[in-house]
């Protein structure tokens, strides 16, 4: 996401950084340079506009030029600038209501709406919210089964509708089954359409006026580029929206979808999906999506996602046995391989990781990177218990073996074991307070490849 953005601005930025004074001329030339980045990352004209304004202006100004590090402080405007571009802080859901609350889910056909919406009740129900999901989808076939299937994954409750009834009828014998099953929320999935169209948006207003929900959430694809801030201003003038979420920001997209429709619409960004997965839902902090644009990474969501899906007393173990000198085997080398996927795989680490530290990892492709985890994880199943403890077993035989039983070259063993054998080092160092020899010799493991790259 954003990567084409992220290495152009870094590059004028450094540029900048390196200049030992700062002039009307050298800004107005990285000026230019900004500006070409944000319309090639498809960031509206009127937005890129006002955005480069206020940047020179600041940039201009005494504060910047008369500071010890000019360089340094236009890098500090332009990250505020976009963080005020985005909205400068996360705006929460509101659902001070009268229970049951209402969310009304709105968007074009192919945006993730209905796969948003369960997402969204996983997120509800993990702060103890007791949720409804309803769909009023009766025109795409299979959109109701679609989003039961999604509630029975969750173990979350879905309304019984069916492609027959009116959508105004669905609405309204929701909300009155929700109020009589006490529920605190009601996550209301409506049609979309391949385009806008005045009988989507005459019916989306009959449900607006039956539901009066607390939340009004327009759900746009990011991979639409500007024509998804189109949609998103053309929603807005028929509904009273009360946030967005944008959704695919984890696909190829150029982006710019994230920095214009803030702006365009006057509306909020609230949520952010990441991945396909019902807990890539993410809220969205303008803040630390401007640092992750300009390059410095996201540490508090990296530390945010640590937090919800590692086991801490797995890694709890895993420390204690380290201090205390025992060996690191590779069934714990395979633990910590299964704790980075529950964080979401190396594409997800890569991307809130600042430039300077991903950049240790070469410019590996993410996905290759996750398919070579599953495949150190498939390498070490194939070995018996014996050789996950006690690797220095495993000769020629045994590698020909696991090869075979893993559907793996015999060099993809040996590229393993050689990994194994740095990472056992660092821990080996970790155990005797080597902390910055075991930095250095991290920097060398993640400079290699890992198994079954190229």
């Amino acid at each position: 996401m954003l990567e084409n953005l992220t290495d152009r601005l870094q590059g004028v930025l450094k540029n900048l950084r390196g200049q030992a004074r700062l002039t009307e001329e050298n800004i107005s030339d990285a000026m230019r340079e900004v500006r070409m980045a944000l319309l090639e990352a498809d960031v509206a004209l009127p937005v890129v506009k006002d955005f480069i304004a206020q940047v020179k202006t600041r940039a201009q100004g005494k504060e910047v030029l008369l500071s010890l590090t000019p360089g340094q402080a236009v890098i500090q405007v332009v990250h505020d600038e976009l963080t005020a571009l985005m909205g400068k802080a996360n705006v929460g859901l509101n659902l001070a209501a009268v229970p049951p609350a209402i969310i009304l889910m709105a968007g074009l056909q192919g945006s993730g709406k209905t796969t948003t919406s369960a997402k969204l009740a996983k997120l509800l129900k993990e702060q103890k919210k007791k949720v409804l999901l309803a769909s009023a989808d009766v025109y795409r076939p299979a959109a109701i089964e679609q989003l039961k299937t999604l509630a029975k994954q969750l173990n979350v409750d879905c309304f019984d509708s069916n492609a027959s009834q009116k959508p105004v009828d669905i609405a309204s014998q929701a909300i009155d089954f929700a109020k009589r099953g006490y529920y605190d929320v009601v996550i209301f999935d409506t049609a979309g359409r391949l385009g806008i169209d005045e009988a989507m948006m005459a019916e989306i207003k009959a449900l607006h006026t039956l539901l009066n929900p607390i939340e009004t959430l327009f759900v746009v694809d990011a991979m639409q580029g500007q024509d998804a801030v189109n949609t998103a201003k053309a929603f807005g003038d028929t509904l009273p929206l009360t946030g967005i979420i944008l959704t695919k920001l984890d696909g190829d997209s150029r982006g710019g979808a994230a920095l214009s429709v803030r702006h365009i619409t006057g509306k909020p960004i609230k949520f952010v999906g990441v991945s396909e997965k019902v807990d890539g839902l993410e809220p969205f902090h303008p803040e630390r999506m401007a640092s992750r644009v300009l390059g410095m990474g996201d540490v508090l969501s990296l530390i945010e996602q640590a937090h919800k899906n590692v086991d801490m007393a797995e890694a709890q173990k895993l420390a204690d046995k380290v201090k205390s000198g025992a060996k690191f085997d590779l069934d714990d080398f395979k633990a910590q391989m299964s704790q980075m996927r529950k964080m979401g795989g190396m594409g997800a680490l890569m991307d809130k990781m600042p430039a300077q530290m991903a950049g240790m990892a070469g410019k590996m492709n993410p996905d290759d990177a996750d398919k070579a985890v599953r495949r150190i994880e498939g390498i070490i199943n194939s070995m018996t218990p014996l050789e996950r403890r006690k690797p220095e077993v495993i000769k020629a035989t045994r590698k020909k073996r696991i090869a075979d039983g893993s559907g793996v070259q015999v060099q993809e063993v040996n590229r393993l074991l050689k990994q194994f054998e740095e990472t056992q080092k660092m821990m080996k160092m970790f155990s005797k307070g080597g902390m910055a020899k075991m930095m250095r010799g991290m920097g060398n493991m993640m400079g290699g490849k890992m198994p079954g790259m190229r």
